[in-house]
C-alpha cells in the first residue's frame, strides 16, 4: 500500500499542481449568486496526505502536503477567500472539510512553531473576545462565519434562491412561506425566488446552528498544540450550551437565535437551521457535528457526559426507523447502492434523515460511520448495542467489502466492525485489495484525464481534483491502528494506536514493518507486528493519537505480562520476525497533547 501510493501521489502532484504547491487553476472564486463557496474544494484533494505520512508514508509526502497547503492558501488569499490564513466566512459543514489538511499537518508535525501559532490564531476568532462568539448567550452569531466574523445571510449579493439546480433534490429549505410549494416554483419566478431568499436571510441567516460545533476543532487543535487551558474551556462551554438546548427535548435542536433561544427566528421550531434537520442533508451534518463536538469536549475535559449529545441524533432517528426497499431510498443513498443491489431480501432498515413541518422524511440507510465513530471513541456497551441493533435489522451483508470510493474515503465500517468481532476473518486481505483497486482506478483516471485545468471554469469543475485524489488511508487506519476514517466534516483523527520509527525518529511504521490490530476491546488491545525485512527494526507503539490512553502491561505472544505504566511501549523487531502484543489499556487516562514522544517515552 505504501509503495503504490508513493508513486500515485507524485503522479497527482505532477499533473495538477504548480511549483509552489497551488492547484493549476486560472479562474477566480467568489463569483455568482453565492460568492462564498469553494475554499474547501481547493484543500480537499490533499486532505488525507498527512495521514498517510504519519502512518508510515514517504518523508517527502509531509514536505509535499505542507507545500500544497501553503500554495493553496496563497492561491485562495489572492482570490480574496481567506483572511489571515483562514476562510473569510462560510458554513462549518464545508469549513470542516477544508480544514482536514491543516489538522492532519498539526498531528503529523506538532513541533512546527508556525502550525502552533496558526492553530491558536484561528481558534481565537471563536473564543470570547473574537468576532464570532457571544459569550453572554453562548452562541456563534451566524451560520456563515470565519476570520471576517459573522457573515449574515447566505451571499454577499441580493438575497435570492435557488443558488444551484444541484440543490433541487433536497427540496425547500423553509416551510410556511406563503405561495411557495415546490423548488420548481422558485426556479420559475425570479421575483418569488428573491422573496424566498429574503425570508431565508431573516429566518436562517443569523443566529447559531448546530453545524457550528465544527468550530470546536479549531480550539481543540489549539489546545493540543499549545496546552493553553482557555481553548479547552471554550470547547466545554460551547458544547455545554448545545447540551442545555437538548434538555427537556426528545431531539437536539439545530438552531438558536442571537439571544440563545431555540427557534427564535423560526416561529419556535427546533428544526429548520442551516445545515440542520430540515435541509439539505439532515442527519449527516447534525450527526457529524454532534459527534465531533462531543468527542472534542470529552477529549479535553474527561467528562463523558458530553457524549450524550452525540447519541441523541442517532437514537432519535432510530425511533422512527422502518423496513424499506431500495426503491424507497431517499437522498444521500449513493454509498449504499452496491450493498442493496447485492441484497437478497426486498427490504432493509432505513432511518429518516430529515424533519420538517410534515414530520420525519427522506429515509436512507443509517450512515455507518456515525455510530461506528461514536463507539470507537467511547468503547461503551450502549454504543456497541446500538450498532448491534442496526446489524440485526439490516438485510444486506455486513461482511462484504465493496470497492467504492466517495470523496470522504470512508464507507467500509461495517465489514471492519465484523472483523473486530471475529465474524469476518478474511477482511484484512479483502480490504487491502479493495484499497489497492481504488488507488489504481484513480491513477488510471489521472492518466486518461483530458481536461486542461489551465483553460478555465468551462472545462474544469472545482470538484474535479478531489475525485482524482489517489491517496487511500481508510484501510491502513483500520488495519494498522484499529481506527475508523476521520469524520470528513472537521473531525479530529482519533487513532487507537499509532507508531513511530525509533531509528528514523519520525511518525509511522518503520520500513518493512506491517501491523494488524485485531481487537480493540475496552480493556485490552491485540496487535500483530511483522518485520518483513532482514534488518532489525525498532518502533514505538503509542496508545492514542495524543498519548491520551494508558497502557498498564504488555504481553508478547503467550509470555508473561510486562509492566509499561504509560502511553508508550518500545518494541524491537529482529529481521524476519513476527510477534503478537496484548496491551491492557485504559482510555483517556492522560492529558492529551500533540507532541513528539522522544523526550518522554
Amino acid at each position: 500500500m505504501f509503495a503504490v501510493q508513493d508513486k500515485a501521489w507524485r503522479l497527482f502532484a505532477d499533473r495538477y499542481t504548480e511549483g509552489d504547491g497551488r492547484l493549476v487553476f486560472r479562474d477566480t472564486l467568489g463569483q455568482g449568486l453565492d460568492g462564498r463557496d469553494g475554499v474547501d474544494d481547493f484543500y480537499e484533494p490533499f486532505f488525507n496526505w498527512p495521514t498517510l505520512y504519519l502512518l508510515g508514508g514517504s518523508a517527502e509526502l509531509l514536505t509535499a502536503a505542507r507545500r500544497h497547503w501553503r500554495g493553496v492558501s496563497a492561491q485562495l488569499t489572492e482570490m480574496g477567500m481567506l483572511v489571515d490564513g483562514l476562510e473569510r466566512g462560510y458554513d462549518w459543514f464545508h469549513q470542516g472539510e477544508g480544514l482536514l489538511l491543516f489538522y492532519g499537518l498539526c498531528l503529523a508535525d506538532p513541533d512546527d512553531p508556525e502550525l502552533r501559532e496558526l492553530a491558536c490564531r484561528f481558534a481565537d476568532f471563536y473564543l470570547p473576545g473574537g468576532p464570532n462568539y457571544d459569550p453572554a448567550n453562548r452562541v456563534v452569531r451566524a451560520p456563515h462565519n470565519g476570520a471576517a466574523g459573522p457573515r449574515f445571510g447566505f451571499s454577499d449579493e441580493e438575497a435570492y434562491f435557488p443558488w444551484s439546480p444541484a440543490l433541487r433534490p433536497y427540496g425547500l429549505p423553509l416551510d410556511g412561506i406563503e405561495g411557495v410549494t415546490s423548488f420548481d416554483s422558485l426556479a420559475a419566478s425570479p421575483e418569488r425566488a428573491r422573496a424566498y431568499g429574503r425570508a431565508m436571510w431573516e429566518r436562517m441567516g443569523r443566529g447559531d446552528t448546530i453545524a457550528n460545533l465544527g468550530a470546536t476543532g479549531l480550539a481543540t487543535h489549539a489546545f493540543l498544540l499549545s496546552g493553553e487551558q482557555r481553548y479547552a474551556d471554550w470547547v466545554a462551554e460551547y458544547v455545554g450550551a448545545w447540551r442545555e438546548r437538548l434538555v427537556g427535548r426528545d431531539v437536539v435542536p439545530d438552531n438558536a437565535g442571537l439571544d440563545g433561544e431555540v427557534g427564535q427566528y423560526l416561529d419556535g421550531r427546533w428544526y429548520g437551521g442551516h445545515y440542520g434537520w430540515s435541509w439539505p442533508h439532515g442527519l449527516s451534518p447534525v450527526g457529524s457535528a454532534t459527534v465531533v463536538g462531543a468527542a472534542n469536549a470529552t477529549l479535553l475535559t474527561g467528562d463523558r457526559g458530553h457524549l450524550d449529545l452525540a447519541r441523541n441524533p442517532l437514537d432519535a432517528v432510530l425511533r422512527h426507523a422502518e423496513q424499506r426497499s431500495a426503491g424507497q431510498m431517499g437522498t444521500l443513498g449513493e454509498r449504499w447502492e452496491p450493498h442493496l443491489r447485492a441484497m437478497k431480501a426486498e427490504r432493509t432498515l432505513m432511518v429518516p434523515q430529515r424533519h420538517n413541518d410534515s414530520g420525519w422524511f427522506d429515509y436512507t440507510v443509517m450512515p455507518g460511520q456515525l455510530p461506528l465513530s461514536l463507539w470507537h471513541f467511547s468503547r461503551e456497551e450502549a454504543d456497541r448495542d446500538r450498532i448491534e441493533q442496526l446489524r440485526a435489522a439490516s438485510r444486506w451483508d455486513w461482511s462484504t467489502v465493496h470497492t467504492q470510493r466517495i470523496k470522504d474515503e470512508a464507507g467500509h465500517e461495517e465489514p471492519w466492525y465484523e472483523f473486530l468481532h471475529g465474524r469476518n476473518p478474511h477482511f484484512p486481505e479483502r480490504m487491502l485489495r479493495s484499497a489497492l483497486a481504488s488507488c489504481a482506478e484513480r491513477v488510471e483516471a489521472i492518466g486518461n484525464d483530458t481536461v486542461d485545468p489551465a483553460v478555465g471554469p468551462d472545462a474544469l469543475d472545482i470538484h474535479h481534483w478531489q475525485h482524482l485524489n489517489p491517496v487511500v488511508t481508510e484501510a491502513l487506519l483500520q488495519l494498522t491502528t484499529g481506527s475508523p476514517q476521520v469524520l470528513y466534516n472537521g473531525g479530529v483523527v482519533h487513532l487507537h494506536l499509532r507508531y513511530y520509527d525509533a531509528d528514523a525518529r519520525r511518525p509511522g511504521l518503520p520500513q518493512d514493518v506491517a501491523a494488524l490490530v485485531s481487537d480493540i476491546s475496552p480493556d485490552h488491545t491485540v496487535v500483530e507486528l511483522v518485520n518483513l525485512g532482514g534488518a532489525a527494526r525498532s518502533l514505538l507503539v503509542q496508545a492514542g493519537s495524543f498519548a491520551e490512553h494508558h497502557v498498564a502491561t504488555v504481553r508478547v505472544d503467550d509470555g508473561p505480562e510486562l509492566p509499561v505504566d504509560g502511553p508508550h511501549c518500545r518494541v524491537g523487531l529482529p529481521g524476519n520476525s513476527r510477534i503478537r502484543l496484548t496491551l491492557t489499556m485504559t482510555l483517556r487516562a492522560h492529558r492529551a497533547a500533540c507532541a513528539s514522544p522522544w523526550e518522554t517515552a
